[in-house]
């Protein structure tokens, strides 16, 4: 039968038992995943290398010694923040495998911005110069969820669906705010706010499931504070992602995706939609290839072992990189 919370909660990860394992990891004593580090590295040659330093370097891009200042704190010192738990765990999953007396500086949130000093973060923006901005694949438990069960593309709505938040009475996201403003009304559209504020009431409508969602042959993926939150298991379905191409990534890598490869690409303006919506859908063989790509980019991430590998590795190239640990203490790249 296989397991049955897949088929409870077929869209999401199961939270207690996330959260049991990060207890787990808490009490589990640290000096033996210290022994374990360099078994743990090795394993490096169970995959294809090229493949792994490929994606290393393109979250440490780091490439000459960056001392940290004396803000950075020791790993000894990370505490669990307020409301930002998932960051502290999704992180000392892989910092107890280091020395508790190495430093780095950890900035946990939607980042936007490159900081000053290299640092361990989930987000950085694609373009300009972003070294110093590490990823690590934090806040996995919301981000990194994939559809189990799916209908094919065919037998799906021939519209686009959206729910989401536009603002707060604190906040406006304007960019989503534009795209309501364009297509609220529009008959190839189901789309709908799901907050207070941020535009005209009419907008909103109630909250609804994944399953919901995956009755419309294309979901819109905007940009919120940073990157798109539905895109990894948007990507994982037989929808296909509708979104302007990405200004931020994460730990998916979203700087790599191809338009009209991976997803619908559509102007920054939106002023296209219609067009790529009524093109994919007389075009049935071109969505199919775009769903086709886009399962392909999904499982590479599926991999555990060679994730849990990846993750170690950023780190250990980051305390190279701060002058932390001699280069001897790696494998060659």
């Amino acid at each position: 039968m296989g397991n049955p919370l897949a088929y409870l909660l077929p869209h999401k990860n199961f939270k207690p038992l996330y959260y049991a394992l990060c207890f787990w990891r808490e009490i589990y004593p640290a000096a033996l995943c210290r022994r374990a580090l360099h078994d743990k590295l090795e394993t490096i040659h169970e995959f294809d290398r090229d493949y792994i330093l490929r994606r290393l370097r393109y979250y440490n891009k780091l490439t000459d010694i960056r001392p940290l200042s004396d803000k950075a704190i020791k790993l000894a010192d990370l505490k669990i923040p307020e409301r930002k738990r998932v960051y502290y765990f999704d992180t000392y999953e892989y910092t107890r495998f280091f020395n508790p007396e190495l430093h780095a500086h950890f900035l946990f949130g939607d980042i936007t911005h490159v900081p000053d000093e290299p640092s361990i973060t989930k987000s950085r923006p694609i373009h300009g110069d972003n070294k110093n901005s590490v990823i690590l694949k934090l806040e996995k438990v919301r981000h990194f969820m994939y559809v189990k069960h799916d209908k094919p593309f065919t037998e799906k709505k021939d519209k686009l669906i959206w729910r989401g938040v536009t603002g707060s009475k604190t906040q406006n996201r304007e960019h989503r705010m534009k795209f309501m403003a364009m297509y609220f009304n529009n008959s190839l559209c189901d789309l709908g706010k799901i907050n207070e504020g941020g535009g005209p009431e009419e907008w909103r409508k109630e909250t609804i499931t994944i399953n919901q969602h995956l009755d419309y042959k294309f979901i819109l993926s905007l940009e919120g504070n940073d990157v798109a939150s539905n895109l990894k298991w948007v990507m994982s379905s037989n929808s296909i992602a509708v979104m302007p191409r990405p200004k931020y990534e994460t730990w998916f890598m979203e700087g790599t995706l191809i338009p009209d490869h991976h997803f619908i690409l559509i102007n920054d303006d939106y002023s296209d939609l219609e067009e790529k919506l009524a093109y994919y859908v007389k075009h049935t063989d071109k969505a199919l290839h775009i769903i086709k790509n886009a399962h392909e980019y999904i499982d590479q991430f599926r991999v555990k072992r060679r994730e849990d590998l990846l993750s170690l590795m950023v780190l250990q190239q980051y305390f190279i990189k701060t002058g932390q640990l001699p280069d001897s203490d790696t494998l060659p790249i």
